[in-house]
């Protein structure tokens, strides 16, 4: 240690005697040639990071998470009616974007005094050809985006676009060679257009998607419903039978006990023809599946099946790991309004916050259970934690499943 200091002492008097040695006119020398090395490295950075900023615009972000997550809920940016009306705008586009590549037809613009060889006319040739060069190219991109275009990437293709036209103007700065203004207009409206259409299309089909399974679910329960008076006409068949034998016999009280049962049926067919005509009588279910979404999620529904529980099972079938626990299932005159009630008191905990057709919500059973019992009463039953079976035989089986 006390080697390695000595070392160092002497190497710092022999810089101070070199220094010493050293001139004022040397030193000054010195400094000011360092002085103009840090100021050619100050310039250099300067330039670098500018050429790295002129590099930054001309990058578009594709990258899709990113994209997704700035995206949010989709704004249309020319709302209109319905995808027909948005088909039809953007033929109008497509008819001025054929007008304005038609020569002189204002797609692009550059210098008119140009000369190659002291020649204007092949001056006049060489940029035609550079112009149609140039908006081919613009052409090819725009056209490119246009087909593969998602309605939540519409930004980002805009951003591109603009990049396009300006490459281009930088390019043929020397012949003043542009797409214009206008056109790019027209073709960025194109863009938001196909985006809106995209995406009414896709909600079209959507809506259509769950009036088809409102509509069959509605057939079920209709069908339901008539299979069950039937049969209840049946059995009612069964007991009059039954109960002219029975009078015939003179037995009076056996009779009486027919009339009974036969009154039951009749009630019960009352019952059937009164669910079949009211439309917003049915059961109201609040179901969990906490193997698929967890234990802080349910879904509240209605269905106006005679068998609430089929329509359970339907949705436990082989789209979800597991079949789903019912908390609550209750029958309601009206339980087209609780439903709607319950959807909109859990309105800031729905899942989807787009498509509201789809009845999920970050709750617990116990959260349900309150609204409930302010808007339908008292329950006569409900369950608040779900059973899961499947799920907790799975998690017991899996440890022995990575067993060597």
């Amino acid at each position: 240690m006390a080697r390695q200091q000595s070392d160092e002492l002497d190497f710092l008097r022999s810089e101070l005697a070199r220094l010493g040695a050293l001139d004022a006119v040397e030193l000054e020398r010195q400094r000011v040639a360092k002085a103009e090395e840090l100021d050619r490295l100050r310039i250099e950075a300067d330039q670098v990071r500018t050429e790295v900023a002129a590099l930054r615009q001309q990058v578009v972000e594709t990258h899709e998470e990113q994209i997704l997550q700035e995206a949010g809920v989709y704004s249309f940016h020319h709302p209109l009616d319905d995808s027909v009306a948005y088909k039809s705008a953007i033929e109008g586009l497509r008819v001025e974007i054929k007008a304005a590549n038609r020569k002189d037809g204002g797609a692009i613009e550059a210098a008119q005094s140009w000369t190659v060889n002291g020649s204007a006319v092949e001056g006049r040739k060489m940029i035609n050809d550079f112009s149609k060069l140039m908006l081919r190219a613009y052409n090819a991109e725009a056209d490119n985006l246009v087909r593969g275009l998602k309605p939540y990437r519409v930004d980002s293709a805009k951003d591109r676009l603009e990049k396009v036209a300006f490459t281009i103007e930088k390019l043929g700065r020397t012949m003043s060679i542009r797409v214009t203004p206008a056109y790019h207009r027209i073709r960025i409206k194109e863009l938001e257009f196909t985006a809106d259409y995209v995406e009414q299309l896709a909600r079209e089909k959507e809506r259509e998607r769950e009036e088809r399974e409102r509509l069959r679910e509605e057939r079920k329960a209709q069908q339901e419903m008539e299979r069950e008076r039937q049969r209840l006409e049946k059995e009612q068949s069964h007991y009059a039978n039954a109960l002219a034998a029975l009078e015939a016999k003179g037995d009076a009280e056996g009779a009486q006990r027919m009339r009974e049962q036969i009154a039951e049926i009749e009630k019960a067919i009352a019952d059937v023809d009164y669910r079949a005509a009211n439309a917003r009588a049915g059961y109201v279910y609040v179901i969990s599946n906490i193997g698929a979404f967890g234990d802080r999620m349910i879904k509240v529904g209605m269905t106006r099946r005679l068998e609430p529980m089929d329509r359970v099972r339907e949705l436990g079938d082989a789209s979800v790991p597991f079949a789903f626990d019912v908390h609550a299932l209750f029958f309601a005159e009206d339980a087209v309004g609780i439903e709607q009630q319950m959807h909109q008191r859990l309105a800031d905990k729905r899942v989807n916050r787009v498509n509201l057709r789809r009845e999920f919500f970050y709750a617990t059973p116990a959260e349900a259970r309150n609204h409930l019992a302010d808007l339908a009463g008292e329950l006569l039953t409900f369950e608040e934690s779900p059973e899961a079976i499947e799920f907790h035989q799975s998690n017991n089986v899996e440890p022995a499943l990575n067993v060597d």
